[in-house]
């Protein structure tokens, strides 16, 4: 007799980032009915699905609703940081855990979070690594006006201050918006070495389409000439983004194809998709044959060899992860730097971690 057992699925796949949740929401459907049709799992997972369709105020009650009127205690979803914060309160009341498939901002670690993608030191700052050599240290951020964009543009700047650069401007849209004007109008005006997008679904999409149009106006940004570098763009955005999205550089742990994702050799279409895959591949694996286990903390859920736990660190609840650099090239992402087994630093507490201050760059 298998266990049945209930895990809620929490996605705004409506909101103006929808693509991004559609992903998560498809890698998770994908991972449940693998784990219900294979007959090594003493399990069932019945899905709880709810959406806040990007409504910032629904994620608490709505996290809360299924914590409390299911038998689940695993959600796997959320896809801002923003919403992510919102849950974590309710999730320390009622012991639930969070699967958490998004990259984020790092500078967190909750007993009620497993951060199943990438975090600072294994995207942003092998990203800042590679470009400030190659481009150039006169920067332009832009950013989504909420933790993520706020986090990521700190650390950035930070970077490229320590390597003797300068950040040119700094700007943020709420999420949503669509207005880029000014900030296209500045990055005109000042002529960055490159652009960092922090931007989230229809403000980013606006973005890329502004510069795409600057770019056919202005030859100085023509012809790979101040890129756009991203943290948060994946494959599930390119058929919304269509032509501007040519040139896009992004980092991430996994773009389509890639090798070294802890899926088992899986073929994802995004990152978002394999995050949400592997989360609950995660849990079924730490739950099978562990009558009760559902119920357990995160600590003593994790209480398994590193293996066994799909590499989460029981410290951090973070993971190993690849650290790849890729670009759109004909429509599609395109590795083009790769670092195997990327281990969590959330904190950027390491020394390795950090720019050094005398980094030779290259203007191309």
């Amino acid at each position: 007799m298998r266990r049945q057992i209930e895990i809620g699925l929490l996605f705004s796949c409506t909101a103006s980032y929808g693509l991004i949740a559609e992903a998560g929401r498809a890698g998770a459907l994908r991972a449940i009915n693998e784990v219900n049709a294979d007959s090594a799992f003493d399990l069932t997972f019945n899905p709880v699905e709810r959406d806040p369709q990007g409504n910032i105020d629904l994620y608490q009650p709505m996290c809360a609703e299924i914590l409390r009127s299911t038998s689940a205690r695993h959600v796997i979803g959320t896809t801002t940081s923003w919403s992510r914060k919102e849950v974590i309160p309710t999730l320390e009341k009622v012991d639930g855990i969070l699967w958490y498939p998004c990259p984020h901002e790092g500078f967190e670690a909750s007993d009620h979070v497993v951060y199943m993608h990438a975090c600072p030191n294994q995207h942003l700052v092998p990203l800042m690594d590679w470009a400030l050599p190659r481009y150039g240290r006169r920067a332009y951020l832009v950013g989504s006006n909420y933790i993520w964009g706020w986090e990521i543009n700190r650390v950035a700047r930070d970077l490229v201050m320590g390597s003797g650069g300068t950040v040119l401007g700094e700007r943020y849209l709420r999420i949503g918006d669509t207005d880029v004007a000014r900030m296209i109008e500045e990055i005109r005006a000042t002529r960055p070495d490159f652009v960092l997008n922090s931007l989230i679904g229809s403000s980013s999409y606006a973005f890329l389409a502004a510069m795409a149009e600057l770019r056919r106006e202005d030859s100085a940004f023509a012809g790979g000439k101040v890129p756009v570098l991203s943290c948060n763009l994946t494959e599930c955005e390119l058929p919304k983004l269509g032509a501007d999205a040519e040139g896009l550089i992004s980092a991430g742990p996994y773009f389509h194809g890639a090798a070294g994702w802890p899926g088992g050799g899986r073929v994802f279409a995004s990152s978002f998709e394999a995050a949400a895959y592997v989360s609950v591949r995660a849990l079924a694996g730490l739950l099978a044959h562990r009558p009760g286990a559902e119920t357990l903390c995160l600590r003593s859920l994790l209480d398994q060899p590193k293996e066994a736990r799909f590499g989460i660190d029981r410290a951090t609840h973070h993971v190993t992860l690849p650290a790849l650099i890729a670009e759109v090239q004909q429509g599609r992402f395109e590795v083009i730097s790769a670092r195997d087994g990327v281990e969590p630093d959330p904190y950027l507490s390491r020394r390795s971690n950090r720019l050094h201050p005398n980094l030779t760059v290259v203007t191309p």
